[in-house]
């Protein structure tokens, strides 16, 4: 009986250190959208990108339409924003982060691009997954 709970304990403590709180989870979805914002202000669209699930099943709806796969929402990137001008200073205001599931987010907002060519603003809704012990986005859609 005493090797039962020993295990029991064991078991119940490694659990509880192997899992992140829903506030550590939250604190590191923003931390990853903070260093989007800062690689896009800096047109550092490869670093923006960082981001994102690196995948052929990343998929990204917006105004144009699905775009699927990582490499092909990077080069829709490059095209629409290919200059400083272009990219600007970038701001999110993030107006809701929720839980779907263990290891999965979704996340409602505001981006704001201040820009000398000028400024756009819109919406968006992301999901964030835990990949590897690091989290991505899987989905956006952004309009």
């Amino acid at each position: 009986m005493k090797k039962l709970l020993f295990l029991f304990i064991l078991i119940t403590t490694l659990n509880c250190y192997s899992q992140t709180t829903e506030a550590e989870d939250i604190e590191a979805i923003r931390t990853v959208m903070k260093l989007q914002e800062k690689a896009w202000s800096h047109n550092d669209l490869e670093g923006f990108m960082q981001g994102y699930w690196k995948s052929d099943s990343l998929k990204f709806y917006g105004s144009s339409g699905l775009t699927k796969g990582w490499q092909q929402t990077l080069d829709n990137y490059k095209k629409g924003y290919p200059t400083k001008e272009h990219s600007g200073t970038l701001t999110f205001k993030l107006n809701d982060i929720s839980k779907i599931d263990e290891g999965s987010y979704w996340v409602m907002g505001e981006y704001f691009l201040k820009r000398t060519v000028g400024d756009a603003n819109g919406v968006f809704l992301i999901i964030f997954k835990k990949i590897d012990g690091v989290w991505k986005i899987v989905a956006d859609m952004s309009c």
